[in-house]
């Protein structure tokens, strides 16, 4: 009776049983502290498989906003003068290529008579002289001819502006969509983890090759449509690749949906968070490495656990059913309740050292 008391003890499971929900609510709780927000559980598990990531580029590893690339003074102006001079007119337009321009200098001329060009850029009278920030093709209904050099400031995606001073041209600005400082680290931790990183986007072939080779992404898809976006990430799955797709905007909600995991960045549209499994509440692509490291790490976790109670049962049970009874070895109910008392805290202390680098 003595003995099949303790195996009664002995084999209740609570450290079987709590073995994998402890590791859960722990791995759930760090995720959240590091800004992953988990909606899929099965899908977050999942992550520990992936080896091939594709990013939508626009929102994700750039951020959607135009910075001042490159510019090309002629004749006696300076760097400075002429973004002084663009900055001055633009700082009174809403076009983001003008807010990027004004951004990019300090303004302390005197300003009149701002006026927008529809559709070629904009005007203004800037210490008592007219100085104009206008398009490509401005110049060309003036009968301005282009600098020598300006044809390399249009390569990749870059868009470029003119500004002339009482009609005279005085320079050319580049601008290009700036690429998110997080992009190129989480792009070099994935590799070093063995996860092909791949670039997905609508924009040209020219403008993919570009960022691609800024951020060291060997694989891009480049002129593909909304439409095409989910076939896309079919066809990345279809190699036997395990795939999370990361993206923000309302066309990348199928893509999201296709993936094996889909990660949407926190500041995207509603569409594309409520689809995905996994947001990233801080908007940093480099979160995307946090993720698989955490369901890596829970995943070694739940297997350390479930290891601890199922060999503690598999030596427990026979001691106290008699197996060594014969050289004088019983294990009492009170020490079968200890025995379990203690396989249950190890597996709660096991789970509570759950962490990520």
């Amino acid at each position: 009776m003595e003995r099949a008391v303790t195996v009664m003890v002995i084999a209740c499971p609570h450290a079987l049983g709590l073995a994998i929900p402890l590791v859960v609510a722990v791995s759930t709780a760090l995720g959240a502290r590091s800004g992953l927000l988990v909606r899929d559980r099965a899908a977050f598990e999942r992550a520990r498989l992936i080896n091939a990531v594709i990013f939508d580029k626009t929102g994700t590893l750039t951020e959607g906003r135009f910075g001042v690339a490159e510019v090309l003074p002629l004749g006696d102006a300076t760097r400075e003068e002429l973004l002084g001079l663009a900055a001055s007119v633009e700082q009174y337009s809403e076009h983001p290529i003008a807010r990027a321009i004004a951004s990019e200098a300090s303004i302390s001329a005197s300003v009149t008579d701002f006026a927008a060009i529809p559709g070629k850029g904009a005007r203004a009278s800037v210490d008592g002289r007219e100085i104009a920030v206008v398009s490509p093709g401005y110049l060309a209904e003036a009968g301005i001819p282009q600098p020598d050099g300006a044809s390399e400031f249009f390569s990749g995606d870059r868009t470029v502006v003119f500004v002339l001073r009482d009609d005279e041209l005085l320079g050319a600005i580049s601008l290009s969509d700036v690429v998110r400082p997080e992009s190129v680290g989480a792009i070099r931790h994935l590799r070093e983890m063995g996860v092909e990183s791949i670039m997905l986007t609508g924009d040209n072939e020219a403008v993919a090759a570009r960022v691609a080779a800024q951020l060291g992404i060997k694989r891009y898809f480049a002129g593909v449509l909304p439409a095409e976006k989910a076939a896309t990430v079919e066809r990345v799955r279809a190699e036997g690749k395990v795939v999370a797709m990361v993206g923000d905007g309302v066309n990348d909600a199928p893509a999201l949906a296709s993936a094996d995991v889909g990660i949407a960045i926190g500041a995207g549209t509603d569409v594309a968070v409520a689809t995905a499994d996994v947001v990233l509440v801080r908007s940093d692509p480099a979160d995307v490495v946090a993720i698989i490291e955490l369901s890596r790490a829970t995943y070694g976790k739940m297997q350390q656990n479930l290891a601890w109670a199922t060999g503690y049962n598999v030596i427990a049970i026979p001691l106290a059913a008699g197996v060594l009874a014969g050289v004088g070895i019983v294990l009492s109910p009170a020490v079968g309740g200890l025995l379990m008392s203690a396989s249950t805290v190890i597996v709660a202390i096991n789970a509570r050292t759950l962490h990520v680098s």
